[in-house]
């Protein structure tokens, strides 16, 4: 989608793109060209993006094909579209070229990169992928890349940023198309590494297709998603294709969990040996990080290599967690970077480790005021939620108060799992609503409400979101902590009457003026 800001990540300058034939892409997607051969130069998925020349990639959706925008596609400019049988019986009459494929979204990636001049053969590219950690380890490869000279781009949750140009992001792994067009933009920048934060949906799709990573990195694993992969084998094998030989050079895994431990044991199986194994629980491996607790929530870290090679460094981002990010990021761009992961580079490791790490991440434990201390984190599934609840245990001086609510249209086991760790470890819980969708609000918050039984008397069934978010910072005390959970940076709310405007920061920070004023 093209974005309503100065700064297009996904909007390369198309005067400086080849055009490339229709027949070459249809040759290489293994498709049927369908009317005269053609000529584009780039890509787009959405028909509201098309500026003149591109492909468009017109898939079947959950509601609508995309081939029933083909006519003002072509309108604005497309010089062909790619898409399905379906698609192209929705496409009779349009003079244009139309390579049918019979999966869509499996062959966007491989047509956009060839429409785009294949841009990423010109990038490094860095993935992160897990159930938690995410986000912040894509910012800490980021960071850590930057401290060795090495400007790169990020493409995630929160943003896509090329340079010192940023931009909302609204969904965590882009589409080929549009992952494509931010490979172009970023090589127009002059930039030569990219980092991209990995979902699950994403490697399902084909929407990292045909990228290549040099280092790729696991956090970890627990439920999630499993409205989409249904059990937790297809969510792992499905994270796990990102470490093959296939799809990257270098693979860094942490081991702390029984996930992690067996990617490592399968990867070996399969005989691969670029992979380290990283923990930070005792558990023997390559690399080995002890974590000292400081003063604030803070940490050192105490990275030790196979090699002997030892490192310290103190991370000034609360929580173990942010440790464990750190850790994994350090141990990624020295692996990835170093002449092989066993030949370890000890200068770069040193320049690393030099100075403190401190990176503030929208909507990761960001903080809003501190009295009573206000906290916005994404943490929306039920490991996320245990670690920040844990975390902020042992730094809240009075109350420790949990806004929380559980998405529409997902996976409907995890919700009374994430009631019962609300109840265990928060003073007191305002429920309420996450992202509803086209689902029945109050089923969800009776979904979670399940999880309290027994602990009646530690929650309140409050909605809309703002006003469990206004009460909770109105009835909280100097001491107390407030925690907004779920949504993080979001500024969306999806409803079965449609989206509104809802940044739970915005919605705080005029709660806090409220008590000011009072």
């Amino acid at each position: 989608m093209a974005l309503d800001v100065a700064f297009d990540p996904y909007a390369p300058d198309l005067e400086r793109l080849n055009w490339v034939d229709t027949f070459e892409i249809a040759s290489a997607v293994g498709g049927t060209l369908h009317g005269t051969n053609g000529k584009v130069r780039g890509a787009v998925v959405d028909n509201r993006a098309v500026r003149g020349g591109e492909l468009f990639v017109a898939m079947p959706g959950f509601h609508v094909h995309g081939a029933k925008f083909g006519v003002d596609a072509a309108k604005r400019g497309a010089q062909a579209i790619l898409t399905d049988a379906a698609g192209l019986a929705l496409l009779e009459g349009l003079n244009l070229p139309v390579i049918v494929v019979p999966d869509v979204g499996h062959a966007a990636g491989r047509a956009a990169a060839i429409a785009f001049g294949n841009p990423a053969d010109s990038l490094k590219t860095w993935g992160v992928t897990g159930t938690n950690g995410k986000t912040t380890t894509t910012y800490l490869v980021r960071h850590m890349l930057h401290r060795v000279g090495k400007l790169s781009s990020l493409v995630g949750t929160v943003e896509a940023a090329i340079g010192k140009k940023t931009s909302p992001a609204f969904i965590t792994t882009p589409q080929a198309p549009q992952l494509q067009a931010f490979a172009a933009s970023t090589v127009q920048e002059n930039v030569d590494h990219m980092v991209v934060e990995v979902s699950s949906h994403a490697l399902a799709m084909g929407r990292v297709d045909p990228l290549r990573f040099a280092c790729v990195g696991f956090t970890n694993l627990s439920q999630d998603h499993l409205d989409y992969h249904v059990t937790m084998e297809d969510y792992f094998q499905t994270k796990a294709s990102l470490f093959s030989e296939k799809r990257s050079d270098r693979q860094v895994i942490i081991i702390d969990d029984d996930w992690g431990k067996r990617l490592a044991e399968q990867l070996d199986r399969q005989g691969q040996h670029e992979f380290v194994t990283l923990s930070t629980n005792g558990t023997p491996a390559d690399w080995r990080a002890d974590i000292q607790q400081l003063d604030g929530g803070f940490t050192e870290l105490h990275l030790k290599c196979f090699d002997g090679k030892e490192a310290k460094v103190q991370v000034l981002m609360p929580g173990t967690f942010n440790a464990i990010n750190s850790a994994l990021a350090i141990v990624m761009v020295v692996t990835g970077l170093s002449p092989s992961p066993r030949q370890v580079d000890g200068n770069m490791l040193r320049h690393l480790t030099a100075n403190p790490i401190r990176l503030e991440v929208p909507g990761r434990m960001e903080l809003l005021a501190d009295s009573p201390r206000v906290i916005v984190d994404f943490a929306h599934n039920p490991g996320s939620t245990q670690v920040l609840l844990e975390t902020l245990r042992t730094s809240t001086k009075g109350r420790l108060l949990l806004v929380m609510g559980a998405d529409g249209e997902r996976d409907q086991g995890k919700r009374p799992i994430l009631g019962r760790i609300a109840a265990e470890l928060a003073d007191f819980t305002y429920v309420t609503d996450g992202d509803i969708h086209e689902e029945e609000p109050r089923g969800i918050r009776r979904d979670v409400i399940a999880g309290f039984k027994g602990f009646e008397e530690k929650f309140v069934e409050v909605a809309p979101r703002e006003k469990a978010i206004e009460q909770a910072i109105l009835e909280a005390k100097p001491e107390d902590t407030v925690v907004l959970a779920g949504r993080g940076q979001e500024p969306i709310m999806f409803t079965p009457d449609g989206q509104y405007d809802l940044d739970d920061r915005v919605v705080a920070r005029k709660a806090l003026a409220q008590r000011d004023l009072g």
